[in-house]
């Protein structure tokens, strides 16, 4: 979760540093530093506690010179945020800094030996013996060999950035299960814990495999060798992003940038995978003859992703009539599932390097299982632990909140979803051409939806000084409750639980009153009678009540404090659209409470450790 960046042959390191940190800032953080090798041969250190404009007031009054240096953004997992905790960490002669992404398992016994052999320790990181572990196996020569000796050592997961004092026209960088990226330029070299940072600089980047060791040079060309010491040969990947993506370009955040954004990327993805009104996936995507022998279905993911699994559940087992199972990544790995060479497993990890959802990739490849990795970053760490990649094109997502990547998912899973009917004649070909046609009609129902969005915004007033909020709805619609229920958690830290429509009157309907509003979702569909009872249940409490329903449904209107309208289109698809709304109203209530919406207080936009 944290960020690392590094540098090496620039005439001022701290200058892309400083920037790269900034880049990087959407990973979340608590903490960040700066380490560059000076002219004179030490190691200049600058830490900070809180966010980049705190580092970059010191480095004002404590300016850094050199050519080569290394820099992070923390987010505490061993000690908490403070200066002494904050990367770079230094050895015990100040002349080895180490950056760290991951948590090392074992640093305790680490600390323990190295204290027994005459180290001091100034923190409480995991990430402080890993300096002191290099440094007890530098011979002052040899920085590949100390790195090889030291990371051996250690269990869990990294990536490390390394300065050697003695080698100031050098840094070293290392990985395991934790992502890192590196390219040269005419300038010099370049490193970051993602590719995000690197955009302005070259298109190209090689990502670490694990346990390879990175020696960067100052004159643009770098060496990777495997963990024998052995010299391979640089694996490189296309960043497929231009520098003008991570601009805000007219926008005052990322989030309302990536909301807009939605309507032209869903467009060219649905175009991407639509050939003469018949959806087409490469054998790199789907295995089309594995889809013959699928009897099972099981779709792993955290969070946002997990929600898109939800949906994609509803579509699979009405149009394919086979058994669907959604599992939270966290809880999948530590259970015994039940699957075998006949399952299909859908991953889904906007980031590709969501270390729950990796591990249950490995368990269930173990179980024979064919796994299909859906990722919107190309490079990423699941597209190697896959059998099969299919990227949702949603473009960088910067926000930490998932706004586009969650229905670039739902177009790509209701894809795949439509794609499996076709091969299996599961549905008849005047159905299956319906729904295709329903489903190319979503990037215009968006766009229709963003040309205004001023009724979003009075309603948000209504609910800004709310301390809690209840989501509800029915079949697909809970699924969108769920969705923009996590949405106003993530960005304005109101209490906010989504519940099936049909619960509410067991249990939750206790919560309802004058202060607790609630947000029903009220599209066209078959449950939408149901549904209006149970808005009439808690509009009977004195909720105040806000409905997110179908233009038309003209009758909700005289019953409920606010409507957001969105455009008629197949139930099924009713997510895609109906989520707008929702992301707007999470966005405008968190601006009006003062938030930041792009960088919401302990979230990180992938988490890479357990």
């Amino acid at each position: 979760m944290c960020g690392i960046v590094g540098c090496v042959g620039f005439d001022n390191a701290g200058l892309f540093l400083l920037d790269g940190l900034k880049r990087l800032e959407y990973r979340g953080y608590d903490s960040a530093g700066i380490s560059i090798i000076s002219p004179d041969g030490t190691i200049d250190t600058v830490k900070s506690v809180g966010k980049i404009a705190a580092l970059e007031n010191a480095l004002a009054t404590q300016p850094l010179r050199g050519s080569a240096g290394i820099g992070h953004t923390r987010w505490a997992t061993h000690g908490a945020p403070s200066t002494q905790n904050a990367h770079p960490h230094l050895s015990c002669d100040g002349r080895i800094a180490v950056v760290h992404n991951g948590i090392i398992e074992n640093y305790q016994t680490l600390r323990d030996n190295l204290l027994r052999a005459g180290h001091s320790f100034v923190s409480q990181t995991d990430t402080e013996v890993i300096v002191h572990l290099i440094e007890e196996y530098y011979d002052g020569t040899d920085p590949l060999a100390a790195l090889q000796t030291a990371t051996a050592q250690l269990e869990g997961a990294y990536s490390l950035a390394v300065l050697f004092a003695d080698h100031p026209h050098h840094i070293y960088a290392t990985r395991k299960d934790s992502p890192l990226a590196i390219c040269a330029t005419p300038e010099g070299c370049l490193l970051a814990s993602d590719a995000i940072p690197l955009v302005p600089y070259t298109d190209k980047v090689c990502y670490l495999a694990d346990c390879e060791i990175a020696e960067l040079a100052a004159d643009g060309t770098y060496k990777c060798f495997a963990a024998t010491g052995a010299l391979v040969e640089p694996c490189l990947s296309c960043i497929e992003w231009d520098a003008e993506d991570i601009e805000l370009d007219e926008f005052s955040e990322y989030m309302l940038k990536e909301i807009h954004e939605q309507p032209i990327r869903i467009q060219s993805l649905i175009a991407s995978h639509v050939r003469d009104r018949a959806i087409y996936f490469s054998e790199d995507e789907i295995p089309s003859a594995f889809l013959a022998d699928v009897q099972h279905i099981t779709i792993v993911a955290c969070g946002t992703s997990y929600h898109a699994g939800l949906f994609a559940r509803e579509l699979m087992e009405a149009w394919l009539g086979i058994r669907v199972d959604v599992e939270i990544a966290s809880e999948y790995r530590y259970r015994t599932p039940v699957v075998d060479a006949h399952t299909l497993v859908l991953a889904i990890s906007q980031s590709g390097e969501t270390a729950d959802t990796l591990a249950a990739v490995r368990l269930a490849r173990s179980r024979g299982a064919t796994v299909v990795g859906l990722t919107n970053v190309p490079g990423s760490r699941i597209t190697r632990e896959c059998d099969h990649i299919v990227f949702i094109q949603a473009g960088i997502e910067i926000s930490v909140a998932a706004t586009k990547s969650f229905t670039a998912q739902l177009t790509v899973l209701s894809l795949i979803s439509l794609y499996m009917a076709q091969m299996r004649g599961a549905l008849p070909e005047d159905e299956n051409a319906r729904l295709l046609s329903e489903l190319a009609q979503v990037p215009e129902q968006m766009a229709d939806i963003l040309t205004d969005t001023s009724e979003v915004e009075r309603v948000s007033k209504l609910l800004v000084d709310k301390h809690s909020i209840i989501y509800v709805g029915r079949g697909i619609s809970n699924i969108t409750c769920r969705e923009g229920a996590l949405k106003l958690k993530e960005i304005s830290y109101i209490h906010a639980e989504a519940y099936a429509a049909g619960e509410i009157k067991h249990g939750p309907i206790a919560l309802v009153d004058a202060e607790t509003p609630v947000v029903a979702l009220a599209v066209n569909g078959k449950t939408l009678p149901k549904t209006v009872s149970n808005i009439r249940e808690v509009q009977a409490r004195n909720a105040l009540v806000v409905v997110v329903s179908t233009v038309g449904n003209d009758d909700i209107s005289g019953i409920v404090d606010a409507v957001l309208w969105v455009p008629r289109i197949a139930e099924e698809f009713s997510c895609l659209t109906a989520s707008v709304p929702l992301q707007l109203l999470a966005y405008h209530i968190a601006k009006g409470k003062g938030c930041n919406v792009d960088q919401p207080r302990n979230l990180a936009k992938s988490v890479t450790v357990e």
